[in-house]
């Protein structure tokens, strides 16, 4: 029995010692730094408990996490019936100060208070709070320590000053009500319904043109949510209405699994609206219908645009949340519309057609085909003249636009027609690499009528020319182009900044045919030209062989004024030219074998269109100069007769022989 009453004894004092450390205020004290200590350690605060009062029966807490940040609970409970009766007080005047515990940038204030009533099985706590200046209760039932149901409802929060509350940017502001009814919190089986509603809502347009160089009218918005909890599936209906944009969406969620099935509707009046979200700088209207369905493992997104006046259908299916298969029709797009919306000129009206069947658009693993048509295409003639800086305008062009490209692993392999009013362009395949960023393609040029382009060359000509080539870009390009051109050959090729064209057996005669020139000269012209596109500098090297002149006015006098006969000459010699950006600066010399014709140093300047040049005609060893200065297409042209008429009679024969000249070298040139 001594042993019982021993251990009687030890649990009384035990007893004692327990009560008097908890519910005394002596044992508060002892109790108070620790617990202080504890707070000020996990919430890395200098935290104060200011009040720390507990009782058989009631208890009183005031903890000070800092001056103005302060949490009171006081009331009584039942230490047997395990049952309380409790009222609590959360102050926070200064939120900034707790912006490190909630590793958050926050500001402003934030008030609540209620009461927690029941026991350890059944709690309730009640109570209200005046968030961003809202009228705010709320309602929340514990079962067994396990939240079973809340209430709540929410009138009048202001968005711009939560905004402000959480550290962001205002851009917008608006009045919110809530009302939100739980009556199951079991994430396996949620019950209940809410309805969201935002009134009076506009657009900080200041804060948008500051932040995303957006400018947007003034925009006023409303907003409407209801949302049905039921089981593992969350109903919902949600509307969006703005001056700007008008969003719809209503349909079945399951969080868990993310399975949905669910509608949507976009209709943009400014899609600029979206460039905070986007980034993409587009403007323009856009109207998008469709639906989602499936799950996380498979998502089908399917819908229909009008995107620029097109009839467009899409639809996409994604595996894990990532593009696996895309479809997509585009009807009629109208290409003056597509470049408004990203901020380009109008450069072509046209009408863009485009059938996508993309069967994996897994990067590195594509697979699929994408045909392109442009039918009713039109230049902006006017438009291209003036920013191309043309000296004369461009005539009217239409064309029309067809390619077919095979997506196959990294490989986008594309063949394309483009048929204009200048020219035709044929590819056979243009091969882009994707992860390389590289392009090999063929061409073939088909120029029906090279006059077409005397916009772009300044020179009138005849007939048309067929060329063909290759084009490769990576590090370096490299371009090249063949063409069969009066009676000759050209084989040029660019790689990066360095031209070279080799000339084999072009007749000069045909030559001067092309550029509508006096065809006086029948020859045949090899030559290499090396130019550098950076430098704006080159030279051109060449040779003319078999030359000989034909019936033309100047040597028709001189043969017979002067009994020289340049018509039986065979010419042979070099021609020469540097080039240094608008400056050339050209020489000529040819023989035969008792004439010859030279000129050495003539200047010319394709910016003033300006010519300097002294031409020498040896016959027979009998000299005769011609000097031409000034304007390209009509110079001064002085012949100098003087040795020559030595032993000739008459002012008249000078006379003729110098119209001759002005005539034939301003038909020339």
């Amino acid at each position: 029995m001594k042993y019982f009453a021993w251990l009687g004894g030890v649990l009384v004092t035990l007893f004692i010692a327990v009560y008097v450390l908890a519910f005394t205020s002596f044992g508060n004290g002892l109790l108070k730094p620790i617990i202080e200590e504890q707070i000020q350690e996990q919430a890395q605060l200098n935290a104060k408990l200011e009040t720390f009062i507990l009782r058989l029966g009631s208890i009183e807490v005031l903890l000070a996490l800092d001056t103005y940040n302060k949490i009171s609970l006081k009331g009584d409970f039942s230490l047997l019936g395990q049952s309380f009766d409790l009222i609590y007080d959360i102050t926070f005047k200064r939120l900034s100060s707790l912006s490190k515990l909630a590793q958050a940038d926050l500001s402003g204030s934030f008030l609540t208070n209620g009461i927690i009533i029941g026991d350890i099985d059944t709690i309730t706590i009640k109570g209200e709070s005046n968030i961003a200046s809202s009228d705010t209760h709320y309602n929340i039932d514990i079962l067994s320590l396990e939240p079973q149901s809340v209430l709540a409802t929410i009138k009048g929060l202001q968005v711009e000053e939560l905004l402000s509350m959480l550290g962001q940017e205002k851009y917008a502001s608006s009045r919110l009500d809530v009302e939100l009814k739980l009556t199951s919190l079991d994430p396996k089986n949620l019950l209940g319904d809410a309805k969201i509603t935002l009134k009076e809502g506009k657009i900080n347009t200041a804060v948008m043109q500051k932040h995303y160089n957006v400018t947007l009218p003034q925009t006023q918005f409303h907003s409407t949510s209801d949302v049905k909890l039921q089981g593992k599936d969350v109903i919902y209906k949600t509307t969006f209405n703005s001056n700007l944009a008008i969003l719809t969406s209503q349909g079945t969620i399951q969080p868990e699994t993310l399975r949905m099935d669910l509608r949507y509707g976009v209709e943009i009046q400014e899609l600029a609206v979206l460039k905070p979200i986007t980034n993409a700088d587009i403007r323009g209207p856009l109207n998008v219908k469709g639906e989602v369905k499936g799950s996380k493992e498979k998502l089908t997104v399917n819908g229909i645009s009008d995107i620029a006046g097109s009839d467009t259908t899409f639809q996409a299916i994604l595996k894990e949340f990532t593009p696996h298969k895309v479809y997509a029709k585009i009807k009629h797009l109208h290409l003056d519309k597509a470049l408004y919306m990203v901020h380009q000129p109008h450069y072509t009206d046209g009408l863009l057609t485009v059938d996508m069947k993309i069967e994996n658009a897994k990067m590195g693993a594509l697979n699929g085909i994408i045909t392109t048509k442009i039918t009713q295409g039109s230049l902006d003639t006017k438009l291209l003249t003036k920013m191309m800086e043309f000296k004369s305008s461009m005539p009217s062009t239409n064309y029309t636009l067809s390619s077919t490209s095979t997506l196959r692993g990294d490989l986008v392999d594309s063949m394309v027609t483009l048929d204009s009013s200048l020219a035709r362009l044929d590819i056979k395949s243009a091969l882009f690499n994707i992860k390389e960023g590289s392009l090999k393609s063929d061409y073939t040029a088909d120029i029906k009528s090279l006059e077409k382009l005397f916009f772009a060359t300044q020179q009138h000509m005849r007939g048309g020319l067929l060329a063909q080539g290759e084009l490769k870009k990576d590090k370096d390009l490299d371009f090249t182009m063949h063409t069969n051109i009066a009676g000759g050959k050209i084989d040029a090729k660019l790689h990066n900044d360095d031209f070279r064209a080799d000339i084999a057996s072009v007749q000069t005669l045909d030559l001067l045919h092309i550029l509508i020139y006096p065809e006086i000269f029948k020859s045949s012209l090899s030559a290499q030209l090396n130019y550098n596109l950076a430098q704006s500098k080159g030279d051109f090297r060449g040779k003319l062989s078999a030359g000989k002149f034909t019936q033309n006015e100047m040597l028709t006098l001189l043969k017979q004024y002067g009994k020289i006969d340049l018509y039986k000459e065979n010419f042979a010699g070099d021609v020469a030219a540097n080039i240094h950006k608008e400056n050339i600066q050209a020489s000529l010399d040819l023989k035969s074998n008792t004439s010859a014709i030279t000129t050495k140093d003539t200047k010319l300047n394709t910016q003033t269109q300006k010519i300097d040049s002294t031409i020498t005609v040896v016959a027979n060893k009998q000299p005769i100069t011609a000097t031409l200065k000034g304007d390209i297409s009509s110079p001064k042209v002085s012949v100098d007769l003087k040795k020559f008429m030595e032993s000739k009679a008459g002012e008249k024969v000078k006379k003729e022989i110098q119209r001759g000249a002005e005539k034939l070298f301003k038909k020339l040139f």
